[in-house]
């Protein structure tokens, strides 16, 4: 069993969030808007819910639930679209549409549920997944519930993520975690020992 996440893993979209992020909260200025990318950058598993109430803080406003709902409404507006359209992970989409190993594909994505339902549907890659679970639940209860309802050992299963907070969902359950590495993450090898690949070409 695989469990994948999205962004950053199956699509190259990573720098369409970061960029909403900056756009968003550049009317607050610059040095706002900086804090934010770089947040956003470092925890990239954190789904927008979770960030949104920080970011509206260090913009001098109350997180009301109205303020913080309609900010993920725009922000689903802006990226959306741009994520359908991102460039695929080298490799990643050959080996999730072929399946040669006749694997469990789990998608656990901060992304809310229901967009990424949408994201997957544009890109007929529903199908090739067992199950996909986006925000509210938390990538590390997507693990935890996978593993019960298929009573699967954790070693016998692999996360690939891009973020620490992969990372942490994966240990949490003693599953293996792979990492995709890329331009936004390279400070996580540096501070973990951890398996990295670049692209999926070569599975």
């Amino acid at each position: 069993m695989i469990f994948w996440d999205f962004d950053g893993v199956i699509k190259d979209s990573v720098s369409v969030k970061t960029d909403a992020f900056f756009g968003m909260f550049l009317p607050y200025g610059k040095e706002v808007a900086e804090r934010v990318k770089k947040h956003h950058e470092e925890n990239g598993g954190m789904s927008r819910f979770e960030k949104f109430p920080l970011y509206i803080r260090w913009s001098g406003e109350e997180p009301t639930k109205e303020r913080v709902n309609a900010l993920c409404e725009e922000f689903s507006r802006i990226v959306l679209q741009n994520v359908i359209d991102s460039p695929w992970v080298p490799g990643a989409e050959k080996y999730l549409r072929l399946n040669s190993h006749n694997q469990i594909f789990i998608l656990v994505s901060a992304t809310p549920q229901e967009e990424i339902e949408q994201i997957l549907e544009a890109l007929n890659l529903r199908k090739a997944f067992a199950a996909v679970f986006g925000a509210p639940t938390g990538k590390k209860d997507a693990i935890r519930i996978t593993l019960e309802k298929y009573k699967i050992y954790p070693n016998d299963c692999l996360m690939i993520g891009d973020a620490t907070a992969d990372m942490e969902a994966a240990r949490l359950n003693n599953v293996p975690f792979l990492l995709r590495l890329h331009a936004t993450n390279m400070h996580i090898p540096e501070k973990h020992k951890v398996n990295f690949v670049e692209d999926f070409t070569a599975l």
